[in-house]
């Protein structure tokens, strides 16, 4: 599983010209799934996004999670974090089918509510329009 977060005072996915998710402060989630991933992974990598230590503190140290400083997460299915760039032309047959990416995808979110936060989501499959304003910009890759 292979997640881009990036610290977030806004974002916002639009399907077919309507807001079908959006967040303040927080992370957009780029999650994309990896046909060995399980649901153990996606509770693995929920676990990683909800405790990631990136807000800045008093002394401005990125020392505070998502839930000290309140924020939500804006998670969206990205089967592109596994392309295959050796050519030209990139391949995806590295990621996960959707009958193993939906669940997984699913999961990691129902995984992240179960912690408390705010979860928003795109639409899995579908043609989005993603937009944020990023705070710092601080961007992590995180993979399991």
């Amino acid at each position: 599983m292979r997640a881009v977060v990036t610290r977030v005072s806004r974002a916002s996915v639009t399907v077919e010209g309507r807001q079908v998710g959006a967040i303040g402060r927080g992370y957009l989630v780029l999650l994309g799934v990896g046909p060995e991933d399980t649901l153990q992974t996606a509770d693995r990598m929920a676990e990683k996004v909800c405790n990631l230590r990136v807000f800045e503190d008093e002394n401005g140290k990125m020392n505070l999670n998502l839930a000290a400083v309140g924020g939500a997460i804006l998670a969206v299915s990205q089967f592109t974090l596994y392309a295959d760039t050796s050519s030209r032309r990139p391949g995806f047959s590295g990621a996960a089918r959707p009958e193993l990416a939906v669940p997984l995808y699913e999961r990691f979110m129902d995984s992240c509510r179960e912690k408390g936060f705010e979860v928003q989501q795109g639409v899995f499959g579908a043609h989005m329009a993603v937009e944020s304003e990023n705070d710092g910009p601080v961007t992590i890759l995180l993979e399991l």
